[in-house]
């Protein structure tokens, strides 16, 4: 049985069953949740005197990633308490799990920050902005990501110099714009939900200025992210073939990874397996390119050290690239605190599958080459490299500060729109309410966890002038 086989809708207490009752009943029954678990309780947090080390949470995750990519994750966490917080989900879970839950459960993407989301190609060729990392998707408490959402907002407006009231204001828009917009999704039928996405046109008319002219760039940066624009960003003619541009030591020609054969003969032999997972048209459309070339490349922060591959690949000539981006899917760091939650489990006999089929569910318009593969026992998802792709860089310098609460809106409603789309939208706008009762709680948690960001941060550093882990000098 497949994963997408196995699912039906989502009740109250996380189990899946058939049928469904009237939204004016699933907004009662949501709003009935606060006499077992206050809105008001969701601002506590106590980190227990027992919590796990995060820096052996980190070490014990590097453990199953290539060696010598490990030193760049840590060097990328390094770089700030924004970046720390990106490459550890793993280690917020194991603080936020144990807090009491409504027991409501989503897709969770599991890894929820306001670095992770982005503009791409719908299959009509269309902008939508939406959630862009799933490596950690999983059945999950809804409020798992929007905690995790918006401390990074806080995070965030720290790293990038914004005051209290600033960074407040950054938190506040992303469950203000949740709240709101799950409201809106209540009322919606399946199919509308479904179909359902933020445009280009939505983001533009949801954004004051000067949020708009910057969103018009982004736009517009993505829309000439075409295969060919990678191809000559990325490779170099050479003996007159084009080869892909090695940038040790992120971009990395590797010429076998299985003794004695070939890196493109092995890549083969995954893409064959991949071709499985694709529907037939896909299937057919893929096996008229040929690869030419593939090499490692080193992505994310808290991705890196997971196996990851670029394939160049041609079809009719040189002026027809496809460049796909083989990533390596590891068990989601939810999975260990989901058993509790509900009985459904999404089916992760293939991490692969498991991220993709996450995917699929909330993000509303997938790549068409989407798909998953495995060789040698190692699971693999696939999808196209940076084809009409863009996301908003949060540096100092690259991004306005006083922005930063107009982006976070448009992030509270993305992820609004991924819970709606695999949860119980009436459910979750019943217990959130119309009033800023949650908002307030969460703003608490949200400046808690903030500050035992900086204190995980600064264990990493101490870590790194110790010598206990090892940190790259250039990434």
């Amino acid at each position: 049985m497949t994963a997408t086989e196995n699912l039906k809708p989502i009740d109250s207490s996380g189990d899946r069953q058939v049928g469904s009752r009237s939204v004016s009943d699933r907004l009662a029954a949501g709003k009935a949740l606060r006499q077992t678990l206050k809105r008001s309780d969701h601002a506590a947090y106590h980190p227990p005197a027992n919590r796990e080390d995060p820096i052996a949470i980190l070490e014990a995750q590097a453990e199953n990633r290539v060696a010598d990519l490990v030193p760049i994750r840590y060097a990328r966490m390094l770089a700030s308490p924004f970046a720390f917080l990106r490459g550890s989900a793993a280690v917020m879970i194991q603080d936020i799990a144990p807090a009491p839950t409504t027991g409501l459960t989503v897709q969770a993407c599991g890894d929820m920050h306001v670095s992770n989301f982005g503009v791409f190609a719908s299959a009509e060729r269309s902008l939508v902005f939406a959630i862009n990392d799933f490596d950690e998707t999983y059945v999950g408490a809804w409020e798992w990501d929007l905690k995790r959402l918006m401390a990074s907002a806080v995070v965030a407006g720290q790293f990038l110099g914004g005051d209290r009231v600033l960074c407040e204001s950054a938190a506040r828009s992303v469950v203000q714009s949740y709240r709101e917009h799950l409201h809106q999704y209540a009322d919606l039928g399946y199919l509308d939900l479904w179909y359902d996405n933020i445009t280009e046109a939505d983001l533009l008319q949801a954004l004051p200025a000067p949020s708009k002219d910057k969103a018009s760039q982004l736009l517009t940066k993505a829309r000439q992210r075409t295969h060919l624009q990678v191809l000559e960003k990325t490779t170099d003619l050479i003996d007159n073939q084009q080869h892909i541009v090695e940038s040790p030591p992120l971009v990395v020609r590797i010429e076998t990874i299985r003794r004695g054969e070939p890196i493109i003969e092995t890549i083969e032999q995954l893409i064959q397996n991949y071709l499985a997972s694709l529907s037939s048209d896909r299937r057919f459309l893929v096996s008229r390119y040929r690869i030419l070339d593939v090499a490692r490349k080193v992505v994310g922060v808290g991705s890196v050290g997971t196996r990851c591959w670029i394939v160049y690949l041609e079809g009719v000539d040189a002026s027809d690239p496809l460049f796909l981006q083989i990533k390596e899917a590891q068990p989601s760091v939810l999975a260990p605190y989901t058993e509790t939650l509900c009985s459904y489990r999404l089916p992760d006999n293939h991490q692969g599958h498991r991220v993709v089929t996450g995917q699929r569910l909330i993000q509303g318009a997938p790549d068409i080459f989407l798909g998953w593969g495995e060789l040698d026992g190692v699971h693999y998802y696939i999808r196209q490299l940076r084809d009409m792709k863009g996301g908003v860089k949060l540096e100092p310098g690259k991004f306005r500060v006083a922005s930063l609460p107009d982006y976070c809106g448009i992030c509270g409603w993305a992820l609004a729109l991924a819970h709606a789309k695999s949860g119980d939208a009436a459910m979750l706008a019943g217990y959130i309410g119309e009033n800023d009762a949650l908002d307030d709680a969460l703003v608490k948690f949200a400046f808690a966890y903030a500050e035992q960001t900086e204190q995980d941060y600064d264990r990493l550093a101490a870590a790194a002038k110790q010598g206990r882990i090892q940190v790259a000098s250039e990434f």
